[in-house]
């Protein structure tokens, strides 16, 4: 079955930065949409960052813009998420997901079992 593995989370202060990484296995990985995910405490889970299989087109959310950089290596099968000048909001379970694009959008099928990341102030 398909596996998404998120690494690269941890604690850091306001300003600082991470690079989060996900692993996908038995997956036609250059054939999916990958897309980071987050979801705060008491909060429903939000779109962060999403990048096409070839890794021409991205789209972040407003809140990332200007900080966070998604990329993907297809012939490492992974997708990274590089985080800079982090803020305390940021703070929230960070989801890899994967998935199929469609006319009106990315349909997300796969998702991995997410990795924290904490930013101090």
């Amino acid at each position: 079955q398909v596996q998404l593995v998120e690494s690269g989370g941890g604690l850091v202060q306001a300003g600082g930065s991470l690079r989060l990484s996900c692993a996908a296995s038995r997956l036609t990985f250059s054939a999916h949409y990958m897309g980071w995910f987050r979801q705060a405490p008491g909060t429903e889970r939000e779109f962060v960052a999403g990048i096409s299989g070839n890794g021409g087109t991205t789209r972040y959310a407003d809140s990332v813009k200007g900080r966070f950089t998604i990329s993907r290596d297809n012939a490492k099968n992974t997708v990274y998420l590089q985080m800079n000048s982090l803020k305390p909001e940021d703070t929230a379970v960070y989801y890899c997901a994967g998935g199929r694009w469609y006319p009106l959008g990315p349909q997300y099928d796969y998702w991995g079992q997410g990795t924290q990341v904490t930013v101090s102030s």
